[in-house]
């Protein structure tokens, strides 16, 4: 894996119409990992991470932090930081609460969860796409597949699925996780 330097560097290089090996090389690198890049982005330079308008920033997330530790009420958190008071209370109960919530901790997870494009649940759940895909092999809808996963595993909510994600898992290319069953 490359830094995000070295990451910068590539695609400056790659761009330039250096061979792949001769990327390797000026990275410290084989061709073949150069290559592995190019093949997981597809040839093109993936875009610049941004972060939303909409999300709290670091340095937002700060100011809830030290809010906590003044004993500040949500409300007034929210109030400082022109937001709403929802959007400061789930922030901190997203990430451990008034008494674990740190900053740094906080925007770090934000980020990682943000990521794109993300496993769908069935591929990322061996028995819940083998469970699924026996059931499809029956001839059973994917609404009648969701509700029996509800009553046969009431207790375990690792084991449910919506029928929309069955749907979507059959049908989307990206996703077709149950064609490989």
């Amino acid at each position: 894996m490359f830094t995000t330097a070295q990451c910068a560097e590539l695609w400056r290089r790659y761009k330039a119409g250096e061979s792949v090996d001769g990327i390797g090389r000026a990275l410290g690198s084989v061709g073949s990992t150069v290559r592995r890049e190019l093949q997981y982005t597809g040839g093109i330079a993936p875009a610049k991470r941004r972060r939303s308008a909409r999300v709290l920033s670091l340095i937002e997330r700060e100011e809830v932090s030290r809010g906590i530790a003044a004993g500040c009420t949500i409300r007034g958190i929210a109030k400082t930081l022109n937001r709403a008071p929802s959007t400061v209370s789930q922030e901190v109960s997203r990430h451990g609460g008034r008494g674990l919530y740190r900053a740094a901790e906080a925007d770090l997870a934000a980020w990682k969860s943000a990521r794109r494009p993300k496993l769908c649940l069935l591929a990322k759940n061996r028995e819940l796409q083998r469970l699924v895909a026996v059931k499809l092999k029956e001839d059973w809808a994917p609404q009648q597949i969701a509700g029996w996963l509800k009553d046969e595993y009431p207790e375990n909510t690792e084991l449910r699925v919506s029928h929309e994600t069955i749907y979507r898992s059959l049908f989307v290319q990206a996703r077709g996780v149950l064609k490989r069953s």
